[in-house]
C-alpha cells in the first residue's frame, strides 16, 4: 500500500486502498489489522483508517479481533456462490439491455467508446501487472456494460457486493490460463453487445459469470485443502 495524497474524501481513499489490499491478498484472511501501521504506510492519521475499517466491518470484509482490534475476515465460499448466482442473472440482463439499445441505435458514442476502452485497457494488462489493477480492469468492463444498459437499478443491486466479488477475483486472476480465458469471454460479450445481438450477449454474459463463480469456488476449495 503506497502513501496517499490528501483530499476531501480521504476516508474513501483509505477504504479503497485497504479493500484492494484485501482483494489482492496483500492482506490475508485472518491477518491482524493494526491501525497505526496502516496509517503510517498510507501517510495519513489514524482517524480515516478507523472510519475505513468500520465501513469494511459493516460489509463483512473485516471482523473484530481482540480488544478494539480488527482482522481480515475469512472468505465464505457459500456466500461467494450466492453472489455469483445473482451476478450471473444481473450480468445477463445488463448485456441484453445494452445490446438491445445498440440495435435500436440508442447508445451514445461516448458509452460505446467507454466499453471498448475498458476492454482494451484490461486486455492490455500483462501477467506482471499488479493484481489490484487486473481486478479494477475486470470490474470496470462489467460496469461499462451496466451503464450501457441504461438501467441504474442493476448497478445499485450489484454495486454493494463488488467488494466481496473483487476479493474472490483475486483467487482466480492470478492463474494465467484463467485470465486469458476470461478476457476471451469478455471479447465475445463485447462483440455481441456492439453487434446488437441481445440474446447472444445475454447468454455470453451469463455463462461468463457462472464460469467465474464455479472457477472461484474450485480455487477456494483447493486453497482450503492445501
Amino acid at each position: 500500500m503506497t502513501p496517499l495524497s490528501g483530499g476531501p474524501i480521504l476516508i474513501d481513499q483509505v477504504y479503497q486502498r485497504v479493500l484492494e489490499a484485501i482483494a489482492d491478498v496483500t492482506l490475508r484472511p485472518g491477518q491482524r489489522l493494526r491501525q497505526s501501521e496502516i496509517a503510517e504506510r498510507l501517510g495519513v492519521s489514524r482517524q480515516p483508517v478507523s472510519h475505513a475499517l468500520h465501513l469494511l466491518k459493516r460489509q463483512g470484509l473485516v471482523q473484530e479481533s481482540g480488544r478494539k482490534g480488527f482482522e481480515v475476515a475469512p472468505i465464505d465460499p457459500d456466500r461467494i456462490r450466492q453472489l455469483y448466482e445473482v451476478r450471473a442473472a444481473m450480468d445477463g440482463l445488463a448485456a441484453r439491455l445494452a445490446a438491445a439499445r445498440v440495435a435500436a441505435g440508442r447508445v451514445p458514442a461516448k458509452q460505446r467508446r467507454a466499453l471498448a476502452d475498458a476492454f482494451a485497457a484490461g486486455r492490455a494488462l500483462t501477467g506482471d501487472a499488479p493484481m489490484s489493477a487486473r481486478i479494477r480492469a475486470d470490474v470496470e468492463f462489467h460496469r461499462a456494460i451496466y451503464r450501457m444498459s441504461d438501467n441504474p437499478a442493476i448497478e445499485e443491486m450489484v454495486g454493494p457486493h463488488w467488494p466481496h466479488l473483487m476479493r474472490s477475483m483475486g483467487a482466480v486472476l492470478e492463474a494465467s490460463d484463467y485470465r486469458d480465458r476470461a478476457w476471451a469471454e469478455h471479447a465475445d460479450i463485447l462483440r455481441r453487445v456492439l453487434d446488437g445481438d441481445a440474446a447472444g450477449a445475454a447468454q455470453a454474459a451469463y455463462d461468463h459469470a457462472e464460469t467465474a463463480g464455479r472457477t472461484t469456488r474450485q480455487r477456494l476449495g483447493e486453497t482450503a485443502a492445501a
